[in-house]
C-alpha cells in the first residue's frame, strides 16, 4: 500500500535490490536505538527486536543508552559477534524524568516529551564517540536510528559520513479535539510545544543529511517537508515475534455458560479511553453476557475501577495489572476479541499481536490503527466524539457476540496478515536487503 504516491519498503526492494545483491554484501551496521530493551515500553521493544535480530545475522554495533544495560545484560546480550555502545547520561536524563512525573502524573505523552529532551545530549555524546573510533580504524556501511520513532528525532550521525537510515518513524499525529475532556486530562495544551523540536531538526540537517527515511502513516509523512518525500519509504514500525504470539483454536459462541471475552492490553492513561470501554460493556451486559479483562497499569487505574463499581461491572471485570508476554498471550487466546478504545494512537503493536493469536481486534479510526485494522481483521470505529464511540462499542461488541463465526474468520485472516507483512523475522529481513541495496547504490 502507497501513501500518496510514497513507495513502500517492499515495493522498493522489489525494485532495486537483485539476487547478487543480497547474496554477496554482508553490511556492517551501526544501529542507534536510544530506546532498546526486552519486555519494556513498546518503542524499547522496537529497538530491542532489530539489534536481537541483526546481531544474529550481520555485523552490528549497536549504540544505546546506559539505562537500557541491565534488561539487555539479562538478556545475554551482546550476541554473536556484535559489540554494545552505551552512552551514560543518566545524570542528566534521571532528574528531568521524575521532574517531569511530578509535573505531569497523569499524561505520560507530556512527560516523554520533557524527558525526551536528554536525546539530544545522547547524540552529542554518541557522536563525539564514534568518530574518535573511526579516527582509530573503526568503521561501518550504514547507520540505522532506529528509536526514537518519532518524526521530531534531531540526530547528527550523518557526521559520520556514512549513509544514515532513520525510522520507521511514527507520529505527527493531530490532537483530536472532540474529546476535550480526554485531552485535558493528558494536558494536550501542552502538545504544541513539540513542533520546537524541529528547530534543532533543521539545524543539525538531520533530513538534509539522511539518506532513507521509514515513515508509517499518511500522519508521519504528512508531517515531513515535501522536499524530502523523494526519500521516504512506508514500512509500520511494529512488528510481531511470531514464536511468542502464538494462534489458538477460537473460543466457543458466547452463552451463558461461556461469556463474551474482551482483552484490553496498554496503559491506563486518558488518551486510552479504557472509561468508553466500561461504560459500552456496562449498557449491554444484560443482553450480552460478558467478561472484561484489563492488562495493565498507569495512574487511571483507581479513577476506572471506581468507574467500573459505579456502573456494576465489578463481576463482570478483572484488572491483571502488568503481565508477562506468555500471560498477556494467555489472555489473547482465550480471548474473542481484543478492543484497543485510543483515541490518539499513533502505533498500535498490540493490535498486531492480537491478530498474530487469531483474534479480531476492535479500535478507532484514527492514526496507528487505521492503518492497520479493515473489516477482514476486525471493526474500525468511527471517532466522532465520547458517547458516538460508546454506541459504536455497544454495536461491535454485541455483533462479536451474536456473529461469533464471522469474527472467528476475521482472526483467522488477522494471523495471516501478521505472517505475510508484519513478523519481526520478516521486518528485518528487509532492513537487511535495503542496507545491502543503499551499498550498492549509495546514492
Amino acid at each position: 500500500m502507497d501513501i500518496l504516491g510514497i513507495s513502500s519498503l517492499t515495493a522498493y526492494l522489489k525494485q532495486h535490490a537483485t539476487k547478487a545483491t543480497r547474496s554477496t554484501q554482508t553490511p556492517r551496521v551501526l544501529l542507534s536505538a536510544y530506546q532498546c530493551a526486552p519486555n519494556g515500553e513498546s518503542v524499547s521493544q522496537i529497538g530491542w527486536h532489530w539489534y536481537q535480530r541483526l546481531a544474529n545475522q550481520v555485523p552490528t554495533t549497536l549504540i544505546t543508552h546506559i539505562r537500557n544495560r541491565p534488561a539487555l545484560s539479562a538478556a545475554g546480550a551482546p550476541f554473536g559477534d556484535s559489540e554494545i555502545i552505551y552512552i551514560d547520561t543518566e545524570w542528566f536524563a534521571g532528574p528531568l524524568y521524575r521532574l517531569a512525573s511530578r509535573l505531569f502524573p497523569n499524561s505520560e505523552h507530556v512527560t516523554f516529551m520533557f524527558s525526551s529532551i536528554d536525546a539530544y545530549l545522547y547524540d552529542w555524546y554518541a557522536v563525539r564517540l564514534l568518530r574518535k573510533r573511526q579516527r582509530q580504524g573503526e568503521d561501518w556501511d550504514v547507520v540505522h536510528v532506529v528509536t526514537p520513532v518519532t518524526p521530531k528525532l534531531a540526530t547528527r550521525l550523518h557526521r559520520l559520513g556514512k549513509p544514515v537510515i532513520l525510522g520507521p518513524w511514527n507520529g505527527n499525529m493531530p490532537t483530536p479535539k472532540n474529546f476535550p475532556d480526554i485531552m485535558r486530562k493528558d494536558s494536550a495544551w501542552l502538545f504544541p510545544l513539540r513542533n520546537l523540536a524541529q528547530i534543532p531538526q533543521r539545524l543539525w540537517g538531520t533530513l538534509r543529511h539522511a539518506h532513507t527515511v521509514l515513515i508509517a502513516t499518511q500522519a508521519t509523512l504528512g508531517g515531513i517537508p515535501k522536499a524530502y518525500w523523494s526519500r521516504c519509504l512506508r514500512v509500520v514500525e511494529n512488528g510481531v515475534d511470531l514464536d511468542s504470539f502464538q494462534p489458538a483454536p477460537y473460543p466457543p459462541a458466547p452463552s451463558v455458560k461461556h461469556p463474551l471475552r474482551i482483552v484490553y492490553v496498554g496503559r491506563l492513561i486518558p488518551l486510552k479511553a479504557v472509561n468508553l470501554l466500561l461504560e459500552a460493556a456496562a449498557r449491554i451486559r444484560n443482553d450480552v453476557p460478558l467478561q472484561l479483562d484489563i492488562i495493565g497499569t498507569g495512574p487511571e487505574q483507581a479513577a476506572w475501577q471506581a468507574l467500573a463499581t459505579k456502573l456494576g461491572l465489578q463481576a463482570q471485570i478483572n484488572w491483571y495489572g502488568r503481565l508477562s508476554v506468555h500471560e498477556v498471550v494467555q489472555h489473547l487466546q482465550h480471548a474473542h476479541v481484543l478492543c484497543l478504545p485510543s483515541i490518539r494512537e499513533s502505533g498500535g503493536a498490540v493490535l498486531l499481536e492480537a491478530m498474530a493469536c487469531a483474534r479480531p481486534v476492535i479500535a478507532l479510526n484514527f492514526g496507528g490503527p487505521a492503518e492497520l485494522v479493515d473489516d477482514e481483521v476486525g471493526r474500525l470505529l468511527p471517532a466522532d466524539n465520547a458517547d458516538t464511540v460508546v454506541t459504536h462499542l455497544m454495536s461491535a461488541l454485541t455483533d462479536v457476540a451474536t456473529q461469533s463465526d464471522q469474527w472467528k474468520q476475521r482472526g483467522l485472516t488477522g494471523r495471516q496478515r501478521v505472517e505475510a507483512w508484519y513478523s519481526w523475522d520478516a521486518k528485518v529481513a528487509q532492513g537487511i536487503a535495503l542496507y545491502q541495496s543503499i551499498m550498492t547504490h549509495p546514492q
